[in-house]
């Protein structure tokens, strides 16, 4: 038996004000961007915005359904945004923000498991690292410096081709 570890290291930030100009601008889209979700049943809107490889920043916000689970986080929204209008345009980095109606919005939050399986594909197509800047409406920000330690070993398009 061969016993295998996984460990990543990423930044921790009091707030989005130590952050670089850039990594705040993106953190500020962000948390702009909750204010464009649709989430009467949980009350928990979430934004996310991209900075592009040509200094377009673009933003998406979760969108519910009274359907369960036909509705769409913000992470993917914005992914297929990008694919959408500019499809061949790599995404620098992402940052995910949210604000909780009913709760504190003052710790960081990570995608859901659709949400990483959905960044690790788009890192897997760019061939690069997607840096993520998480952070709720205040408070702590954490800087990933890749989207794919959120999901290790993760399944991509290799696995379908497997014999």
């Amino acid at each position: 038996m061969i016993q295998k570890e996984y460990h990543f290291k990423y930044q921790t930030f009091a707030s989005s004000e130590e952050l670089t100009d850039d990594d705040r601008l993106l953190m500020e889209e962000a948390r702009a961007a909750t204010s464009k979700a649709y989430a009467p049943y949980s009350n928990f809107n979430v934004g996310a915005a991209v900075l592009l490889s040509n200094g377009i920043i673009l933003s998406g916000a979760n969108q519910e359904n009274a359907s369960f689970p036909a509705g769409i986080c913000a992470e993917r929204a914005v992914l297929a945004t990008v694919s959408s209008v500019y499809k061949n345009v790599d995404i620098v980095k992402m940052a995910i923000s949210y604000f909780n109606a009913e709760g504190s919005s003052s710790e960081p939050i990570t995608p859901c498991g659709i949400c990483r399986q959905a960044l690790a594909e788009y890192t897997h197509r760019s061939g690069h690292a997607i840096p993520l800047i998480l952070g709720g409406m205040v408070g702590e920000v954490w800087v990933v410096p890749d989207a794919l330690f959120l999901l290790p070993i993760s399944f991509s398009g290799k696995d379908l081709k497997k014999s």
